[in-house]
Formats: C-alpha cells, structure tokens, sequence
C-alpha cells in the first residue's frame, strides 16, 4: 500500500512570532522554520504504518515555494521514502492543495493520504475535508489511534464528550490530531541517508490544476496587550471591580 503524507512549512512554533511592518503577514526572514506538528504526527504514523509492514511505500509531498524542500528533506529523514514537491510562486490557498493532493493520489495511486488536521500559522482545519469531498473517498478526521485491517482502516477520533470509533474502506483519507503519536527524531545516519532520496519537483500546470488566488489577507495585527493583575483585599472588593470597573457580572 502507497501512502501520500502532505506537509507544511511552518514558522517553529517555539519561534517569537513578529509582524510585517505593512501588516501584510508575518515575518519570516532570518526565522527557524519547520515541519507543521500536526504534519510531523502524519508522518510519523505512516512510518509505524510501514514498520508493521501495512505500506509499501512513504510518498512526502509538499506545496510551496522552493524552500519546501528543507522540510521535505527533513521527513525523508525521518523515513519517508521519496518526496514530491509542488512547486508554487505564493502562498497556496487550502482548496487550491486539496485538488494537488487529489491528482497526485490518482497520479501515484495512493490508498491512503495522511495529513496533519491544520497548520500552525493559518488553522484554517480544511485540506483534509476538500480532499475527500473531491476524491469522493471516505475521511476521518481528528485521528488519535489508526489501525490496518485488510482493506479497511479502523480510526478512533476525538469528538466532543468523547472518543469515536469508524471503519473506512480504503482508499481513505486521514487527519492527525496530537495524541495520535510522539514524532522520532532523525537521526544523524539517516539525514545523510535522506539527501540520496528521490526528491521530485513538479508544477501545478504538471497535474492540470490551476492556481488562482481568491483570498486576500486585508490586515494582520498583533493580539491587544494584556493588562496587569490587581491585587485584591477581600472579596468585596474583588466582586465590587467585577461589577463596576469591568461591568462583567
């Protein structure tokens, strides 16, 4: 079984966020970047999936601009097999990824596509859905635990008040969530191993899918700074400021 994992460059998330002086978006030069997290999770499962000789074969595949290829270096290390990376000029909007992943699943012939449930820097939580709705396969999204049965996979997911339990008939599609797995690191051996690994560059125009932009980012801005604490004698007083200074109750 082939398994297409997408991933995401991402600013690291321990990384101090700073803001365009235009606003336009957030600063990125001279800043450590890194796989998503919720991507290096889909990652990491595939790997398991293949240590427990359920898949074949670990495709990475990466939409974005030419320095894509650092992360999907970094996952060909980790043990992915090959990568992919769809080379693009701009910020690739969710629908526009959905239908590359959906022409490199036909493409590849992939019967199962991992993908972290959102990304750090946009949250947007939709590539996933998209991907199903256009491959018409079914999803699981949210997964804490995925296991292979014959032509089926079994995914429990966390919903609200609990935990879900669904049986898809692959081809499917799979969002991580974080208790899903803890990622390995790469070890010093396989980065080596992982520059010697098949990395493809291809163009949205190679899979017949358009790139248009039909969202414009009109301002982003730093969240309000957060007030000091006051110190309070007794209850009184506290229930007192509640009431008239910040009028919440």
């Amino acid at each position: 079984m082939r398994v297409i994992v997408a991933i995401k460059r991402v600013v690291d998330p321990y990384a101090k966020i700073r803001l365009k002086g235009d606003g336009t978006g957030v600063e990125t030069n001279n800043v450590k970047m890194t796989i998503n997290p919720f991507c290096e999770i889909a990652v990491e499962e595939a790997i398991r999936l293949k240590e427990a000789g359920h898949v074949s074969e670990i495709v990475v595949v990466s939409v974005g601009m030419n320095d894509s290829q650092e992360q999907l270096r970094t996952a060909l290390a980790l043990g992915a097999d090959r990568a992919i990376h769809v080379e693009v000029d701009c910020a690739p909007e969710p629908l526009t990824v959905a239908k590359l992943l959906h022409s490199l699943m036909i493409k590849e012939s992939a019967q199962l596509a991992l993908l972290g449930k959102q990304s750090i820097d946009t949250d947007n939580n939709q590539v996933a859905q998209m991907l199903a709705a256009l491959s018409q396969r079914p999803q699981a999204t949210f997964a804490s635990k995925v296991t292979i049965e014959g032509e089926c996979v079994v995914v429990t997911r966390e919903v609200e008040g609990g935990l879900e339990t669904l049986k898809l008939q692959l081809p499917a599609i799979i969002s991580t969530d974080l208790r899903l797995n803890e990622p390995r690191y790469a070890s010093l051996p396989n980065i080596m191993k992982a520059k010697k690994k098949p990395l493809d560059v291809i163009t949205p125009q190679d899979l017949g899918v358009e790139v248009s932009q039909r969202q414009h980012v009109l301002e982003i801005v730093s969240p309000p700074t957060r007030k000091a604490g006051v110190l309070v004698a007794s209850v009184a007083e506290l229930i007192d400021k509640l009431k008239n200074e910040e009028k919440v109750i």
